[in-house]
């Protein structure tokens, strides 16, 4: 009864695919697994976290990826804080578990080309979703903001006179980031959509689900993932990737790092140095084909 209604947690409340829902149940069955095997099967919820650590040291053994196995101890951690909250278990052996180390994963951006196709030749507007979907497009690219960003953004955030947008970024710290002209048409189109939806319980949000309610997460993604992965070659198609896009292109193209930090709502330049990792390929390819001494 206790992984039916985590299921029905995950999918309701936490308004994950059924994919991902999957992809946590079947993580829960391998630890299951290794119970039977190990321990008597004894059932998941009875566990301490020595327990769980022989379990992530088989994992580690059997040349599983210390990546792949963070996914799975985050799973079980899930499960453990679903518990908690429904009051089935008192303490989350999981508590104190510190993630492996993993190597970090250069992230490639979207290049300008594939960024053109999906903005010029993927969407054609012809209805709410189409223009809304466009819009989210543009707006990650033209901004770089953050998807959880995006969901929360208001009406009231958008300041078409000044060519702005009111941004509420992490641990509510506000930013203000300038709007290119071009999507003032993209706003207008939306929005002329989004007025003639039948019905609307979240009329403060910007962007809206066909339903009239609040934009979530998931759905975000979906979006994004459902262009690009036509229109790219890349494995990861997400809202990330076109934020690491709109901060890449603009270093590329000469932008200050400072400028770019302000813009992506860092608090530290050193969060920001992770999108110039292409910017200083450009950087050399610059070098090598006009420096003086390359030349002989």
């Amino acid at each position: 009864m206790s992984l039916k209604a985590f299921s029905e947690y995950l999918a309701l409340e936490k308004n994950y695919s059924k994919h991902t829902v999957l992809a946590y149940l079947r993580d829960l069955e391998v630890f299951q697994e290794f119970l039977d095997k190990n321990h008597d099967s004894e059932p998941i919820e009875k566990v301490d976290y020595s327990e769980i650590r022989q379990w992530i040291v088989e994992l580690v053994n059997s040349g599983i990826s210390n990546r792949t196995i963070n996914r799975k101890v985050s799973s079980l951690n899930s499960y453990y804080k679903f518990l908690q909250k429904s009051q089935q278990i008192e303490t989350n052996p999981l508590r104190k578990h510190k993630a492996l180390k993993v190597g970090k994963k250069v992230q490639l951006p979207f290049s300008e080309q594939e960024l053109k196709k999906v903005l010029e030749n993927s969407i054609e507007v012809v209805d709410f979703e189409s223009a809304r979907n466009q819009l989210i497009i543009e707006l990650f690219y033209a901004t770089g903001i953050r998807r959880i960003e995006l969901v929360n953004m208001k009406l009231s955030d958008i300041d078409m006179g000044k060519k702005q947008i009111k941004v509420l970024g992490k641990r509510n710290k506000e930013r203000y980031v300038p709007l290119l002209s071009s999507l003032v048409k993209s706003f207008d189109t939306y929005l002329k959509y989004r007025i003639s939806l039948p019905e609307v319980a979240d009329k403060e949000y910007l962007f809206l689900t066909k339903k009239g309610v609040k934009i979530y997460e998931m759905l975000v993604y979906r979006i994004i993932n459902k262009y690009f992965s036509i229109a790219s070659s890349k494995a990861k198609c997400s809202p990330h990737v076109l934020r690491h896009s709109f901060a890449t292109h603009l270093l590329n193209e000469g932008a200050d790092l400072n400028a770019v930090k302000e813009l992506l709502g860092h608090t530290s330049l050193a969060a920001t140095q992770v999108y110039t990792h292409n910017s200083i390929s450009e950087l050399k390819k610059v070098y090598a084909k006009t420096h003086p001494r390359n030349k002989r």
